[in-house]
């Protein structure tokens, strides 16, 4: 004889076997014990979270005679007695379940709401299950309304649906509306222990929480999968067999990934991805998987207690916490998000999946969060942070540089007072210093370079006859690419006739070239909206016909 499968050997018979929906278990039994019943009730929620199941206990709750056929309506049907074990075998002729997917024309619902009219065959209730009510059509649903809204005292109506969004409001309006919830993992880990145990299975609880995630909040894609794997493993669960089942990550390649972008080690993601493509493993999944551990490290850097002890991978995102900045967490969940929906336009899933960690080496934050507190794990290469762009003192002409010049810019604040510019003009800081807004606007400059200038200010100035050596703090480092800084080097070096060395750093600029065009085009905009409003012609307008001056409209010349 062949075996049921375990979504439905394990199908609730009673609300006290349901799992995960309390709050509608709650409210259907209360109105069954007190005896106040609605009509007609809907029912919400993603596959596999109860909806067929509620509505097959409520109708055997309905019309439950108990095991000496004269009991009453109950919140407890006994399971026993004609109708329970009829509908529990799907052949009880006065629950009718219908699909609207298949059954969705007007014609359909007018012959289904003619047999309502006619009084049950052997039950209390006769009890309508409409299964994705959703797919009816327009039509349909208008000819249910006046049934729905008054039927008569024998019928109860059950609604069913995963999209309720395409629910006409007009029947929302005549149904009691109850959202089932999705399984939380540990829920549903729980329910796998239980029934694993019952059907003698042995397992492995990591196998089982691989499990209860792929299913996604779906019990009975979590009883299918199990039942998968246990076919798939021959008779037991553990997690390398789940996990070459689904096509999933060992949280152990996760980790190698994390570690890798911290040491900067292109070699080795490429290397993980290639081993991955060897083992067939699925990229869409391995993106989902890493964006799910990066979001437990963003939860942990804000929130240590985020953390349980019970995870498998607990001591490695205590570990990375360390090793990143939020910044650079935030910034590579964004490409894993990103990246699963890219990754099929990719030539290929391999490709894809290898582009989106070489995204993450390429794009790392610059000067972003303390990088003071990062602390490279012991077994690891430190991870060098990002160097800031700095040219050679090169001219075209190859001019010898003197040796002072050619020394390492020191690391200047940006908030560090300048520099008098009352000192000589002998290569000491400061001499010589030009208007830094005035010069950047008069220099050629274009596209990327010029936009990278403009969020500058100048930090430092040496000016000597064998060149300068210029500090400029930047509010947007990310644009100091060291080709956008080579080319500005070249134009000052042209501009000023001399020998240029040139560093850009990070840092709070509070008057860069942009902020003060901006604060100009600020003032310009005031004054021309202030110039409008005390325009005579403007107010005879504004008087004469009701006009107004639409606010944010007006640009000055």
């Amino acid at each position: 004889m062949t075996a049921l499968a375990l979504a439905r050997s394990w199908r609730p018979k009673t609300f006290t076997q349901l799992v995960g929906q309390d709050h509608v278990v709650k409210a259907l039994t209360h109105a069954l014990d007190q005896g106040r019943l609605h009509h007609a009730w809907l029912f919400t929620g993603t596959r596999g979270v109860g909806k067929t199941t509620i509505a097959r206990i409520l109708a055997k709750a309905l019309n439950c005679t108990g095991p000496d056929g004269n009991g009453k309506m109950t919140s407890e049907p006994c399971g026993k007695c004609p109708a329970c074990v009829e509908i529990d075998e799907g052949r009880f002729v006065d629950y009718i379940e219908m699909d609207a997917a298949s059954n969705r024309g007007v014609d359909d619902m007018a012959a289904l709401l003619e047999k309502a009219a006619y009084a049950p065959s052997s039950a209390r209730f006769k009890v309508y299950m409409i299964d994705e009510v959703h797919m009816l059509s327009t039509q349909a649903f208008n000819s249910m309304l006046k049934m729905l809204e008054e039927p008569p005292p024998h019928v109860k109506f059950i609604l069913a649906t995963t999209d309720p969004q395409k629910i006409p409001v007009t029947i929302l309006s005549r149904c009691l509306q109850f959202n089932l919830k999705q399984m939380p993992v540990a829920l549903i880990i729980e329910h796998l222990e239980k029934v694993l145990a019952a059907e003698k299975v042995s397992y492995e609880p990591v196998a089982l929480r691989v499990l209860a995630k792929a299913a996604q909040g779906s019990m009975r894609d979590a009883l299918s999968l199990t039942d998968q794997a246990i076919a798939y493993a021959a008779g037991t669960v553990n997690e390398a067999a789940v996990r070459g089942m689904l096509g999933t990550l060992d949280d152990a390649y996760l980790i190698s990934m994390l570690d890798a972008l911290a040491a900067h080690d292109g070699a080795s993601l490429l290397a993980i991805a290639e081993e991955m493509g060897g083992r067939s493993m699925s990229f869409s999944l391995a993106l989902q998987d890493l964006s799910s551990l990066l979001q437990k490290i963003a939860a942990a850097q804000v929130v240590p207690e985020s953390v349980l002890d019970d995870w498998p991978e607990a001591a490695e995102i205590r570990r990375l916490v360390s090793v990143f900045t939020r910044e650079e967490i935030q910034l590579f969940y964004q490409i894993a998000i990103t990246s699963r929906t890219d990754i099929s336009l990719a030539p290929d899933e391999q490709t894809g999946f290898a582009m989106a960690l070489l995204r993450m080496l390429a794009f790392r934050p610059v000067g972003s969060g303390d990088l003071s507190q990062k602390t490279p794990p012991a077994s690891k290469p430190v991870a060098k942070p990002v160097a800031k762009p700095v040219t050679k003192l090169v001219t075209k002409t190859e001019t010898k540089v003197a040796p002072e010049i050619l020394k390492e810019a020191p690391k200047v604040s940006a908030a560090a007072p300048a520099v008098s510019s009352s000192v000589a003009n002998n290569g000491v800081p400061n001499a010589g210093r030009p208007n830094w807004h005035d010069l950047m606007r008069q220099l050629p400059l274009r596209g990327l370079v010029q936009q990278m200038a403009f969020q500058t200010d100048l930090q430092d100035w040496i000016d000597s006859t064998q060149g300068i050596k210029i500090i400029a703090v930047s509010s947007l480092p990310q644009l100091a690419t060291a080709d956008c800084v080579e080319r500005l080097r070249e134009v000052l070096a042209t501009h000023f006739a001399k020998p240029v060395r040139l560093e850009v750093v990070g840092g709070v600029v509070d008057q860069s070239v942009a902020k003060i065009d901006a604060q100009v085009n600020q003032e310009r905009r005031l004054n021309a909206e202030e110039q409008i409003a005390t325009d005579p012609l403007i107010k005879e307008l504004e008087k004469q016909f009701g006009a107004k001056v639409v606010s944010g409209s007006v640009r000055p010349l």
